[in-house]
């Protein structure tokens, strides 16, 4: 028999960018442990493709075409999923966009704009809407709620070449430690979840890079690149009503690097 706790029976889930890598891992272990499953991504075959996987687990799944970076998508998506699943009892905040590194004295306004658009303002919209409804909920006697943001091993180590995709994965945990302090009196726990190398399509490429393998595989004590199910298990943890007096937390998964 299942440990109880667990079981996420009831429970709905809202994972942006979850229609692929860490995302749809997220969202992958959060289905087989009962919950229902809302998507937002920009790309409609990569949904399409992502809800058809996942409606394998028995639970409602949809997908929302929606592009976090602008704010009216964003309430509109939310106010979507409301009319679907009539509520959202987790928020993972995991849409973002990589770079392929410059320097920083040559970096122009425009990328910096474009990474913080997503990583940044787009997190900032989401947590918004979503620690609203569960602020709502709690004043009317429904307490409690998960928020959830996907922040980086870059945001705690030296990242040369990146350093405004590091600021704002830095920037999304001050924000969580923040908001688990201003929340906690309606139960809402909030946490951040810390990637290091993980194999996924948006970093494949950096991957089958031979120089960038032997440079850095041998420093994860692990042996091997991280993946998408690699997160489903914090995932579900963090979900659940195990979880409900952690928070204010930065989950590091990143087998072992930052300790080599």
């Amino acid at each position: 028999m299942a440990y109880e706790p667990f079981d996420l029976k009831g429970k709905a889930a809202l994972i942006t960018g979850g229609n692929s890598g860490i995302g749809l891992g997220i969202a992958d272990a959060v289905a087989r442990a009962g919950a229902d499953i809302c998507i937002w991504g920009t790309n409609s075959e990569k949904n399409k493709a992502a809800v058809k996987g996942l409606e394998n687990h028995g639970t409602k799944v949809k997908a929302f075409e929606c592009d976090v970076s602008n704010e009216t998508a964003v309430e509109e998506s939310f106010s979507e999923a409301l009319s679907v699943f009539g509520r959202v009892d987790a928020c993972f905040a995991n849409a973002g966009t990589g770079t392929t590194g410059m320097r920083f004295n040559e970096m122009s306004t425009e990328e910096w704009k474009r990474v913080m658009d997503i990583n940044l303002d787009g997190f900032f919209y989401t947590m918004r809407i979503a620690s609203r409804h569960m602020v709502e909920r709690a004043k009317n006697g429904d307490v409690g709620g998960r928020l959830i943001g996907t922040s980086s091993l870059g945001a705690i180590c030296g990242m040369a070449m990146s350093e405004h995709y590091a600021a704002s994965k830095g920037a999304v945990i001050s924000i969580m430690q923040g908001l688990a302090v201003e929340f906690a009196r309606f139960a809402i726990t909030a946490n951040s979840i810390l990637p290091g190398h993980i194999e996924t399509g948006m970093t494949e490429k950096r991957y089958q890079d031979e120089k960038f393998t032997n440079a850095i595989l041998p420093r994860i004590p692990m042996r091997r690149w991280g993946n998408p199910d690699d997160f489903g298990g914090i995932a579900v943890y963090l979900m659940s009503d195990v979880s409900s007096y952690h928070t204010g937390d930065t989950f590091l998964i990143d087998g072992g690097f930052f300790l080599n």
